[in-house]
């Protein structure tokens, strides 16, 4: 950010369609969070599994937002971010989807499921659970 804090930016790709699922800014990204944010989406896609085409992205982003930006603020990087997303995955069209975009390529590869394999919204079992915690004392 301009005033020199860091952020990470937790980004989930579909590997199929390149669509950008999530991306996520804050100052902080625990294990908890990350859950969290992966129990959503599944709910929304059905269970997603992890692939190497987000380190991709991963350099896209940086290359093309957050290294040219001075975010002057989390919630100024929270609008940004969505903003490069939302263009992202509307906007620009993609060589290896056959130049379209990821939005378009996703809703013409749903209309093409059987409707007994489209995902129905949740899935049958959650991908990670919460680790337990182990109890700790102060020490002085």
């Amino acid at each position: 950010m301009a005033s020199g804090r860091r952020f990470r930016v937790l980004n989930v790709v579909d590997d199929v369609t390149t669509e950008c699922l999530a991306a996520v800014p804050d100052t902080s990204i625990s294990g908890h969070r990350v859950v969290h944010e992966l129990t959503q989406l599944i709910a929304e896609r059905g269970k997603p599994l992890q692939n190497g085409y987000v380190e991709s992205f991963n350099g896209r982003m940086r290359d093309e937002l957050l290294n040219e930006t001075l975010f002057l603020s989390m919630a100024h990087a929270r609008v940004e971010i969505a903003a490069w997303v939302e263009d992202y995955n509307r906007e620009r069209p993609h060589s290896s989807l056959g130049y379209i975009t990821p939005a378009a390529f996703a809703a013409e590869l749903d209309k093409q499921w059987p409707a007994s394999l489209r995902p129905t919204g949740s899935a049958t079992q959650l991908i990670a659970s919460t680790a337990p915690m182990r109890k700790t004392t102060a020490r002085l």
